[in-house]
């Protein structure tokens, strides 16, 4: 949590970017006159001394060889063998974080080698990868504060990782046009739908008969080829024949196990026979000695993942805290038709873009949280009985850098109370949402909001004012009988939104620059209001 005046002197900067961004830049500047305009100047002038940035471009691009420099660093420190750790409760913190630094080294890496070869590269992309690389860290800081390891020390918690990654988002930001389409990646369109979804993969999603066409079929009573949901992922992108997606097939059943896609297992389709039918079901929670990071029953690392008729979920229950049904970090994804049931910390939408279409959410406290890029479109949010002394809260977004392109947006969806808090519903609060981190980004618009919403709409973090300035929560022509926003919080960082100009911001088409990349997926959507 930041103190009262850094997040003055952060405000400082960020006012000084819009003079850095409109005046010529000399080129006979030196790495201090560059370094002074990001968040960060000392790790940077102390890392970036070699350096002698010519334009813009030329730093943004060497931010962020100084920072994959030092999570190199950090992940070289982390595999030596006096890192390892004895205990059970340690061992996952190390897993998770060694996980992570990995990830992030990736995301570098891509954005990095996008920078210098890919003509189709953006800066939209390069903000998106970034900060997936920064919220890998905060995570990794969160696994050891779930299982109350005040000893643990990673090394990509040190070593200005963190510092030097948001000195690349601001570098980055710095070059990102806000008010053109290019920023938002290419918005030609394909059939009605966002872009960044091949037109073979729309037929995929839209063809009922896909199980004919699948590459693997799952089945509990033998008549698949495989009875695991992992093995047979593992078995169709071994066997995999260039890039092209594989489909595997999910027949009904209940698949009792835990399921992760990891980073080379990209473009994965999973299709199941429906929602109800199709379940995949786990039960780590953080009670019993897991991270809320490593607890997810389905966890996806790989990219272009895409899920159609099926229910993730985590059976933990309520008294077991964080249970985590699904975790995603697969960037340009798509859930069409799903289910995803658990209690608190249901759906952990970690990083990258994510699109949720016709799908159902079930939970209590945190229940939609992560540092995504994500809508919601036509879903049905149903909230839960949760313990007594207990109250709901639908989202915690966890936006830790003002220059992540990151956010929840919930759009032309129901919140609504589940079967069981029906009848209890006046001994409960629920709250749309509250700040996880510093920026938190949250916006539900022309959505149905029943009546069990507190008058309030929002809550604070543990009864304190962390965030509330900093902060950015939005509604938007809501409707129904908790739609009202004339008793909402009087925070500054709350915000009644009139205009479509504002609301906008928060579309498929702007948020996740939807036009790029779901008309390939097949899913139906809505780009804009």
């Amino acid at each position: 949590m930041a103190s009262k005046s850094s997040l003055i002197s952060f405000s400082i900067f960020i006012a000084s970017l819009t003079v850095f961004a409109d005046d010529d830049v000399a080129t006979n500047n030196g790495i201090e006159w560059w370094c002074s305009t990001t968040p960060h100047a000392d790790p940077c002038n102390y890392f970036m001394a070699r350096f002698s940035p010519k334009s813009r471009e030329d730093f943004r691009t060497m931010t962020i060889e100084a920072a994959l420099e030092r999570a190199v660093d950090a992940q070289s420190r982390a595999n030596k063998p006096g890192q390892r750790c004895k205990s059970k409760r340690k061992t996952i913190v190390y897993r998770d974080c060694n996980n992570l630094i990995d990830n992030t080294i990736d995301q570098l890496n891509t954005t990095l080698q996008s920078i210098q070869t890919n003509s189709s590269f953006t800066d939209f992309d390069a903000q998106t990868w970034l900060s997936t690389a920064l919220t890998n860290i905060e995570i990794c800081r969160r696994s050891s504060s779930d299982l109350n390891i005040t000893s643990f020390s990673s090394p990509i918690l040190s070593g200005n990782v963190s510092e030097l990654i948001s000195n690349c988002l601001a570098a980055n930001g710095v070059l990102l046009d806000n008010s053109s389409a290019a920023a938002f990646g290419n918005y030609s369109r394909n059939g009605g739908y966002p872009g960044w979804v091949t037109g073979r993969d729309r037929k995929l999603l839209q063809d009922l008969q896909l199980a004919s066409k699948a590459n693997v079929i799952v089945a509990q009573d033998g008549s698949g080829q495989f009875k695991s949901v992992q093995a047979a992922i593992n078995y169709a992108t071994s066997k995999r024949v260039g890039n092209g997606r594989v489909v595997v097939y999910v027949k009904k059943g209940v698949y009792r196990e835990n399921v992760l896609i990891s980073r080379t297992m990209n473009k994965v389709m999973l299709v199941g026979d429906g929602l109800r039918y199709t379940v995949i079901t786990g039960s780590r929670s953080v009670s019993a000695g897991f991270t809320t990071y490593s607890s997810a029953t389905f966890g996806i690392d790989g990219i272009g993942f895409i899920a159609r008729g099926i229910t993730f979920r985590n059976s933990a229950g309520p008294q077991k805290g964080q249970a985590v049904a699904l975790r995603s970090a697969s960037d340009l994804s798509v859930f069409y038709a799903c289910g995803f049931e658990g209690y608190q910390d249901t759906l952990f939408v970690h990083a990258q873009r994510q699109f949720y279409k016709s799908c159902y959410i079930y939970g209590t406290i945190d229940f939609i949280f992560g540092n995504a890029a994500v809508v919601f479109q036509n879903c049905i949010i149903y909230v839960r009985k949760p313990l007594v002394g207990q109250a709901n809260v639908v989202t915690a977004q966890g936006r830790g850098d003002p220059f992540q392109n990151t956010g929840i947006s919930i759009h032309n969806c129901r919140i609504m109370p589940a079967p069981d808090l029906k009848p209890v519903v006046g001994s409960f609060k629920t709250f749309l949402g509250r700040p996880w981190q510093q920026y938190s980004r949250t916006v539900i618009m022309k959505s149905f909001l029943d009546g069990f919403v507190s008058p309030d709409g929002w809550s604070r973090w543990e009864d304190s004012d962390f965030a509330l300035t900093t902060l950015y929560y939005g509604e938007y022509q809501n409707f129904g009988p908790g739609g009202s926003t004339k008793n909402r919080v009087k925070w500054p960082g709350y915000h009644i939104i009139t205009t479509s100009n504002v609301a906008s911001r928060f579309t498929v088409a702007s948020l996740i620059a939807g036009r790029a990349w779901l008309p390939s997926t097949g899913v139906p959507f809505t780009a804009g209001l």
